[in-house]
């Protein structure tokens, strides 16, 4: 199946597994929170188990150094899609409040970014993540 949008993330690749992980997924609660019309039907087993709803799209990860990641941001805001981040700065705080001020207190030009995840326009995110490759 080929859907209309696609959703990216793009991940620092000089960070530690646990931090790839963990920026990925607070990068794609981004995308549920902001486009609910994403999120799939519930899952059940054959028992009938009931278990919780997914993105119900592939979600595209890649993997790049610093000037790449500040280069798709700017290709990003430059299309008006709007992405998540992740900075440096958030592996040192504690709460979502935290995590906000930390963002706040960096002009975005100096931002310390270790990942952003968009969803938009096929098209759109191919040119944002044009010359990203796939993570490894």
């Amino acid at each position: 199946m080929q859907f209309d949008t696609k959703i990216a993330v793009v991940i620092r690749t000089d960070l530690e597994p646990w931090q790839k992980l963990n920026v990925a997924a607070f990068l794609a609660s981004g995308i549920a929170a902001a486009f609910p019309e994403c999120i799939g039907e519930p899952y059940a087993d054959g028992s009938g188990t009931p278990y919780l709803s997914l993105i119900g799209q592939p979600i595209l990860i890649y993997g790049a150094d610093r000037a790449a990641l500040s280069r798709a941001l700017e290709r990003s805001l430059a299309r008006n899609v709007r992405p998540a981040v992740y900075t440096e700065e958030m592996f040192k705080t504690s709460h979502d409040a935290a995590n906000r001020e930390a963002v706040r207190a960096v002009a975005r030009a100096d931002l310390n970014l270790v990942g952003l995840a968009m969803r938009a326009d096929r098209k759109l995110i191919d040119k944002i993540v044009d010359g990203l490759k796939f993570h490894s």
